[in-house]
């Protein structure tokens, strides 16, 4: 056992207390944030406008702050780009976390002095829940990987300017960066399959023990390196026991990426955003990933259904229910405000409080009133995979067909196989009837002959890494959005068509 690891379990036992605890009393650590994020930002001028000095309920919050998104907040990001202080919250952001933007643009998410430690010690309290739980510690004591986005930062407004992943970056642990891979000139590489092959170069002899990424990225890193070697990763990487991933659901990736690795090894899910990092799983026996409730964030759960009301919802906590699906609103020391961050969870446990994310607020399809979301089409493509078990994709995504060339409308499935089902046919028919199930409004419009069953669009290989490198979104800390109401995705997709 290597000092890092053997020094790793008393300090996973100390925060597995001290998780413990906030996490027994939700409402109070709750309220104990929402007072200290009104009380610190009373003097701003986001603070001002709203009355914060005169905000002492979550009630009388609601009636001051109304939920936003970043374009309704936007106007503050700019008084910041501008050179103003006390904007959002008191000083100025240490870092601008920049990402894009579906209708704005590029956005510039503030990250303060107060919410670094939400974005670190978060990542880091994920590694040692696990380690508490199982005794498993030798993975840290060899070599690291984390597929991220370039640590190099840019000045906007004299405020360091760059992707989460590479901010992030900045703030990896001493002891961790002396087995930290790739180098951090190798990670400054923008293109990302010169960065890749990069990469490949500098682990490939390495005793890699803990892999990081987004997990289509992370397969073709896997691909390649098969490529290079013949051989399945755990060949190459016989230490290779822990793969930490966040950011899309693992679901439709599992098959093949153990597939490429060989072997079954334990994995951590993690929650993380550029506006907070959210939840993190905190053990290996429980569904659902651990909400943290005493980093910084005060949460506020909008049933989806009422989302686009105008007087939606707003509940604490303490007032979710199992099973409903919320859209996530946050409140923080980053200085965000009744913020949308635009994802949609649901609660699996209130002991402690955990959750799954099912997609995103804006991602549904509901061409006809059948309103099909991301955990919908997911969940249909693993029943789908579990039945025919010598199927494997590589990636998908879902868009409706109002104007067919032929025949009634319906959703047409864009998938990229690594083995395709012996009958399209039945896999089609496997997809449609689980979705039915799922959706009861999408099972009217099938039954009411509005819609025909769906359709997938057989696509060639490597069709979605084209189409992302052609968005310049190749790699890092990008999705495929996994469905949407509109066909621009679609039609650039068809172009690849088999």
């Amino acid at each position: 056992m290597g000092i890092r690891s053997f020094l790793s379990k008393p300090f996973a036992a100390i925060v597995a207390n001290q998780q413990q605890q906030w996490s027994s009393k939700p409402g109070e650590t709750q309220q104990r944030v929402f007072n200290s994020i009104i009380n610190g930002a009373g003097n701003t001028t986001f603070g001002n406008d709203h009355d914060f000095k005169g905000i002492k309920t979550h009630k009388e919050f609601t009636e001051h702050v109304p939920i936003r998104d970043y374009e309704g907040l936007s106007s503050y990001v700019e008084m910041i780009l501008k050179g103003e202080k006390d904007v959002l919250w008191p000083g100025k952001p240490v870092y601008f976390a920049k990402t894009s933007g579906t209708t704005s643009g590029t956005k510039y998410i503030p990250i303060t002095k107060a919410s670094i430690p939400n974005h670190i010690n978060s990542a880091r309290n994920a590694i040692l829940s696990y380690i508490h739980e199982t005794g498993n510690a030798q993975f840290i004591d060899d070599k690291l990987i984390f597929l991220s986005g370039s640590p190099i930062l840019n000045q906007q407004a004299g405020i360091h300017t760059g992707r989460l992943s590479g901010i992030v970056n900045h703030h990896v642990p001493g002891y961790l960066r002396t087995n930290q891979l790739p180098s951090y000139e190798t990670n400054c590489i923008e293109d990302w399959e010169e960065k890749l092959e990069k990469i490949i170069d500098e682990t490939i002899n390495e005793k890699m023990s803990l892999i990081s990424g987004i997990p289509p990225w992370v397969q073709m890193y896997f691909d390649r390196i098969i490529e290079r070697t013949g051989k399945p990763i755990k060949d190459t990487f016989p230490h290779f026991s822990m793969f930490i991933y966040g950011g899309v659901n693992f679901e439709p990736y599992r098959a093949k990426l153990f597939e490429s690795i060989g072997k079954e090894i334990d994995s951590i899910e993690t929650y993380p955003a550029s506006e907070g990092f959210i939840a993190y799983q905190d053990s290996q026996r429980e569904e659902g990933l651990l909400l943290l409730l005493n980093s910084g964030i005060f949460f506020e759960f909008v049933p989806t259904d009422e989302y686009f009301s105008e007087n939606p919802t707003r509940l604490t906590i303490e007032e979710v229910e199992l099973g409903v699906n919320y859209a996530v609103i946050i409140n923080s020391n980053a200085g965000l405000w009744g913020y949308s961050i635009g994802d949609t969870v649901k609660f699996v446990n209130k002991n402690p409080y955990r959750l799954v994310v099912t997609g995103r607020i804006k991602h549904f399809i509901s061409a006809f009133g059948e309103h099909v979301i991301g955990e919908e089409v997911e969940k249909s493509m693993k029943s789908a995979l579990e039945k025919f078990p010598e199927v494997e994709t590589i990636e998908f995504t879902v868009a409706p067909q109002v104007t067919p060339e032929e025949g009634l409308p319906l959703h047409e499935w864009y998938v990229e196989f690594s083995k395709p089902p012996k009958s399209m046919d039945l896999f089609e028919s496997e997809l449609d009837e689980k979705l039915q199930q799922l959706n009861s409004y999408y099972e009217d419009l099938i039954v009411g002959k509005i819609l025909r069953p769906l359709k997938i669009i057989s696509l060639q290989k490597d069709a979605f890494r084209t189409y992302m490198k052609s968005k310049g979104k190749l790699g890092g800390q990008n999705k495929v959005p996994r469905l949407a109401n509109d066909r621009q995705i679609a039609e650039e997709l068809r172009t690849f068509r088999l």
